[in-house]
Formats: structure tokens, C-alpha cells, sequence
């Protein structure tokens, strides 16, 4: 049984599968629909999300389009590569970490308009209707949630093409369909389905949307310096960007050299495996050029444990759980592991690849004195031995009273 709801903010890209749920919620729920369109840099134009609303009887002042590209950088991104995040050992988590800002706002949107529902339009399939609906509850319990894919009988592109024709809805409008379900933003594209579902089958050059293949890469390697403070990059090459630039800049590079492509097979949340392919130019940069400056800047302890905290970190993110208190709590152990953490790291970029060339910083733990293969004066050799036997101290004791 439905629950009456009066008025619904729903995500809204005005593509066919969410132009089709709009039409149906004002249809099924008789409510007052209020569209959110979010821009996070995902290169699409956002302003004929607008007018489609309109075409559907949507008051203007219940037609949301938001720039979130800094926010979504500055506090979703760059925290997350804080960690350096990566899930089940290749996935950048582009998606997963666009989900709970664009929840987070839609949640906003709805206290300020007076709605009592928000409405998605991920599947039953996926993970993303955990990562919407945990972000949700977490901010807005109260709030009711629609999720169309599970309750409608809407299970195809032909079923939703033949309801679009029943209801008057432009079909024409959406243009010729990609083989393939995509998602971007700023940080990254992704795409799923077609041949993707043979795991053996290797996707098409035209698949990729965004970068060089590695062999149509330039064949000479280009240098950049990538300058971090407590842990963000702030300048590339010496000039100062915002956290939105940063990425743009960064993706750009990537991939004009042929960098950050990724086909994974992943373990989904509700239970199935994936295989999506990605391409994460930009981020796979920042991955790269962290981890250098980190390994100057971090004690050794220090930077063990942020790894060991890091696949549980990346699998609360992958999960869902952006907004739950041990996201957070762990968000705060890293961050303060960043204090030190500045300085320039040098990459050579080439057909795919980035090498660290370099890397320096007012914090290093390097020390040369210490360090040298050559004579030093601070090192004296002859303390590794007690340091060795006190360390096998165990092995010496068991051996022994093993051979009594």
C-alpha cells in the first residue's frame, strides 16, 4: 500500500528513465513534484533539464538546477583521497562518492520547499539505491522514500519507451541510446552493460568517452608538480587552483597521455558481482602523487595504520555509509595524519603510466644522515644486532623449548 505523500523532490536528470518517474509519481501518488538536477561536472548541460520539467507542468519555483562541482570536490573528493581510497584494490569510487552529496542536497531541498518525500532513480538492482537511501535517513528520517524501480513493472527500455508514448512524453527528446548505462561526474565516467556482461569480452576503443588509448597517447612524456598543503593539492605547475580546477586540470592530462582506465569485476553491495569499466583520470593522478608526499611526511606507524584503515574506509564509502559515525570517526583520524603533509610531488606522465620523479617537502622525515649508503656519523651498525635478537627473542625461546 502506498503511503500518501503531498509533495516530492526527485533527482532529476531529465533523461528518459527519470522524465518516465516524474510523469509516474504525479500520476500514482497525485503529489506536487519539485525537481533537483545536480551539476557535478559530469559534462553534460544541466539548463534543458529545465525546460523538460517545465513541459510537465513543473511550477518554476519547484525546479532546482545546482552547481555543486567545488562542493563536491572540496568536501567529498579530497577528503576521500585523504585516504587514499580504493576499493577492492582498483575502484576510485567515483560514483559512490556523488551519491550522498547529491542526497544531502536533495534532503535540503525538501525542508526548504515543504516536501515530505524524495524519490530516486536507481534500481533494485544496484548499489546506488542503498547509498541515496542510507544518506536519506540519515539526514532526514522522517522523509518518505520513493524508489520507482521497485515498485513499478517498468523493467525494460521497450516498457519504458511504450509508457513515454502512452503518456505523451517526448520520447524523441532523448536522443539515440548508448549501448551502455554510464554515470559521471568530475571525478570519473563509468560504464556497465552490453557486452560489459561477458566479463571475457573486451569493450570496443569506442566505448571510452574521455581519454587517449595508451598507443594513441603522445609519444613524448610530460612533467608536471603537483603541490600539496595538509594533505590537498592547491597548486599544478606553480599556479594556484580551486579543488574543481584542480580535478579539471588534472583530468585534462590524464587524458591526453591515456591515463586511468580501469575493468574491474566488483562485489556489489546487495550481493552480485559487476563488471564496470571506468575512467578516473584525474583522481588516478592525485592517487599516485599522495602517496609519494605521504611517504616523506608520514611517520612509518602513522602511515601503516592509515593503510590498514583505508579498505574498511573505501568499503563504508563503496557501501553507502558516507553519513554513519565511523565514516566520520575514521574521516578524523585521517585528517589529523595530514598535518604535516605538504610539500610538491614531481610525476612523469607516458602512455598510460605516471612516475613519481620526485618529491620534496618543508615536513620530510627523510634524512640523508641516516639514510646513506655512504660513512655517516649518526648510525652506529653495531646496534642492529641487539635490535635483530630482540626481535626473534620469541622464535630463540620457542625453538629452545621445542628441542629440550
Amino acid at each position: 500500500m502506498k503511503k500518501e505523500v503531498k509533495k516530492v523532490v526527485l533527482a532529476y536528470s531529465g533523461g528518459l528513465d527519470t522524465s518516465v518517474i516524474l510523469k509516474w509519481l504525479q500520476d500514482e501518488y497525485n503529489a506536487e513534484v519539485v525537481t533537483f538536477t545536480a551539476d557535478i561536472g559530469q559534462g553534460e548541460e544541466v539548463e534543458p533539464a529545465r525546460a523538460k520539467a517545465l513541459e510537465f507542468g513543473i511550477k518554476p519555483e519547484n525546479i532546482f538546477i545546482d552547481d555543486l562541482t567545488e562542493e563536491f570536490v572540496k568536501d567529498f573528493v579530497f577528503p576521500m583521497f585523504r585516504a587514499n581510497a580504493i576499493y577492492e584494490g582498483e575502484y576510485l569510487l567515483g560514483t559512490s562518492i556523488a551519491r550522498p552529496l547529491i542526497a544531502k542536497r536533495q534532503a535540503e531541498i525538501a525542508k526548504m520547499v515543504g516536501a515530505d518525500a524524495v524519490s530516486h532513480g536507481a534500481t533494485g538492482k544496484g548499489n546506488d539505491q542503498v547509498r541515496f537511501e542510507m544518506a536519506y535517513l540519515g539526514i532526514n528520517p522522517d522523509l518518505t522514500i520513493i524508489a520507482p524501480w521497485r515498485e513499478w513493472d517498468l523493467n525494460s527500455r521497450e516498457s519504458l519507451l511504450k509508457y513515454a508514448s502512452e503518456h505523451g512524453i517526448a520520447i524523441d527528446n532523448y536522443g539515440k541510446k548508448s549501448p551502455y548505462s554510464m554515470d559521471a561526474n568530475l571525478l570519473h565516467i563509468s560504464y556497465e552493460g552490453g557486452i560489459l556482461e561477458d566479463p571475457n569480452a573486451e569493450p570496443e576503443e569506442s566505448m571510452w568517452r574521455w581519454s587517449n588509448s595508451p598507443e594513441n597517447a603522445p609519444d613524448k612524456s610530460e612533467y608536471i608538480e603537483i603541490e600539496y598543503k595538509t594533505g590537498d593539492p592547491i597548486k599544478l605547475n606553480g599556479k594556484e587552483l580551486s579543488p574543481a580546477l584542480m580535478l579539471e586540470e588534472l583530468n585534462k592530462l590524464g587524458n591526453l597521455h591515456g591515463i586511468g582506465r580501469a575493468d574491474i569485476v566488483e562485489n556489489r553491495f546487495v550481493g552480485m558481482k559487476s563488471r564496470g569499466c571506468y575512467e578516473t583520470p584525474g583522481g588516478t593522478i592525485m592517487l599516485k602523487a599522495h602517496r609519494a608526499i605521504e611517504s616523506i611526511t608520514l611517520d612509518r606507524e602513522e602511515l601503516h595504520l592509515k593503510d590498514e584503515l583505508m579498505p574498511r574506509y573505501s568499503k563504508l564509502i563503496y557501501n553507502g555509509f558516507w553519513f554513519a559515525p565511523e565514516r566520520e570517526m575514521i574521516q578524523a583520524a585521517i585528517d589529523r595524519t595530514q598535518r604535516n603533509v605538504n610539500g610538491v610531488v614531481r610525476l612523469k606522465l607516458y602512455k598510460g603510466n605516471i612516475m613519481v620523479v620526485g618529491r620534496k617537502s618543508p615536513n620530510s622525515l627523510f634524512n640523508a644522515a641516516y639514510s646513506t649508503f655512504e660513512e655517516d656519523e649518526v648510525y652506529n651498525q653495531k646496534d642492529a644486532e641487539g635490535f635483530i635478537k630482540l626481535n626473534a627473542l620469541r622464535f630463540i625461546i620457542e625453538n629452545k623449548s621445542r628441542n629440550l
